[in-house]
């Protein structure tokens, strides 16, 4: 019978499973951080249980680290707590852990892929909604709750209900001045926050092959904004090129038999989906979020949508939520967002922080300076990108502009760690969410490209890229 990826990996993991009830999977990968991790580890002392497989969790601080100097002691007394018993509990039960003095330190998503532990055929999970990111390789990726990093920890298992199965179709070539980021903000304002519910993406078509893997990335780590359990990309040859001879992949006569398996898991020929959807890429634009949810998204050109054009009873929760939307972000229906005043820029984030986001952000701030009136914050997503950008000069790109380049970590995107939005200010960022808050008490979140983002620090308002092109 022909299968889906998904199902193929899905059911090379079963342990066990009793009829109409959910199955026990085995998770090959587990990633934690000093978030979502803490309780869990608490919970093993308290039932007097090891971690099971120790070598198969890696530990990195990144939420609550500040993206300052990174000699300078944490003010912040919980996040200076939660980083003292990452560090305690890592080492009490054996789990590498990427420290502050780490050259591979940075965010979870980021450094699984860049150091080879995320790969094809895997199951990955960690304390965190964006583990989605790693499906870009093939792997069923998705978070957990911190009571289920706590049953990983003991048994290397997971009870799972199977979701459904949903191909989103992406053919034809992406625009000057559209990137990824766009593909997957277009794919949620089409069907909507809670469109993939139930359901696990996954990504083909001519646009999908097209982009690298750090694109794909891209894509896969806001599937969950769509409600989607994860998002999947078949593994090909831009994926086994991006492996090979990364510190954790496969080496010698492994690699063969491994590309081999890895080739074997793409969706066969005539596996049937639960959904499918196509997009146009071509007609993909700039994308840009007016609301307080990722699916409340415009092409840039677009007006700011009017709740008196929503009628029928069907729809009036979606006028009533606009409504409330529209007056948090204090925007006025019916008007462009183009040429709307902003307070600061965030580059970065677990969806945008790699040095293909930053080459494409210093691509358009090369040789200008980014508006007076504009905070410019630059965040590498990890040690190793912040070295390689700083190689190739970007750093200077963007320092020579005015911006603040900082140290790697999660910083504005979760502002948990002293980068923060104060109230009634405007943000454009690259992060993932735009949640009342999310950004800092009473901040107003711009979802964008590294493009756009790149754009509206040098003009200080926001602005359709295409005309700096």
């Amino acid at each position: 019978m022909p299968k889906t990826m998904f199902e193929k990996v899905w059911d090379a993991h079963i342990v066990t499973q009793q009829p109409n009830s959910p199955a026990i999977l085995y998770i090959d990968l587990h990633l934690i951080h000093e978030v979502t991790s803490p309780q869990a580890f608490t919970g093993l002392r308290q039932r007097g249980l090891k971690v099971r497989r120790p070598e198969r969790t890696i530990a990195t601080m990144d939420h609550s680290i500040s993206t300052h100097d990174p000699k300078i002691p944490i003010s912040d007394p919980l996040a200076a707590a939660q980083i003292k018993q990452i560090e305690l509990n890592t080492s009490e039960f054996g789990i590498r852990l990427y420290n502050m003095e780490s050259e591979h330190r940075g965010i979870v998503h980021v450094i699984g892929p860049e150091m080879g532990y995320t790969q094809p055929g895997m199951t990955i999970v960690c304390g965190d909604s964006h583990t989605a990111t790693h499906g870009a390789f093939g792997s069923l990726a998705f978070g957990i709750g911190t009571s289920e990093v706590e049953h990983v920890l003991a048994t290397q298992c997971l009870l799972q209900t199977k979701p459904k199965t949903f191909e989103v179709k992406v053919e034809g070539k992406i625009s000057k001045g559209v990137t990824a980021k766009d593909i997957i903000l277009a794919l949620i304002a089409r069907i909507g926050v809670g469109g993939g519910t139930g359901h696990v993406f996954e990504f083909t078509g001519s646009a999908i092959r097209d982009l690298s893997m750090e694109e794909r990335m891209t894509i896969c780590n806001m599937s969950i904004e769509a409600g989607a359990r994860a998002g999947m990309v078949a593994p090909d040859e831009v994926t086994f090129a991006y492996l090979k001879d990364r510190e954790n992949s496969p080496k010698g006569k492994d690699w063969d038999p491994k590309v081999e398996y890895w080739k074997s898991l793409p969706s066969d020929p005539d596996a049937a989906f639960d959904k499918t959807i196509t997009l146009d890429a071509f007609s993909i634009e700039p994308m840009i979020t007016y609301g307080t949810n990722p699916g409340m998204g415009i092409k840039i050109t677009e007006c700011v949508p009017d709740p008196a054009n929503f009628s029928g009873e069907e729809i009036m929760n979606q006028k009533i939520a606009l409504e409330k939307s529209l007056t948090y972000m204090g925007l006025e229906p019916g008007k462009p967002l183009i040429g709307k005043k902003v307070d600061v820029v965030f580059i970065g984030s677990c969806t945008n922080s790699r040095i293909s986001d930053l080459r494409l952000a210093a691509s358009i701030i090369n040789g200008k300076k980014v508006s007076l009136d504009t905070l410019v914050l630059v965040v590498p997503g990890s040690q190793a990108v912040k070295t390689q950008a700083e190689k190739e000069g970007l750093d200077q790109i963007f320092k020579n502009a005015g911006a603040e380049w900082r140290e790697p970590g999660c910083s504005m995107c979760i502002a948990m760690n002293g980068d923060q939005l104060q109230p009634g200010q405007y943000a454009v960022s690259t992060s993932n969410r735009n949640f009342e808050g999310r950004q800092g008490k009473g901040g107003r979140t711009f979802l964008v490209s590294p493009l756009t983002a790149a754009a509206a620090a040098v003009t200080g308002q926001i602005t359709d890229v295409r005309t700096m092109l």
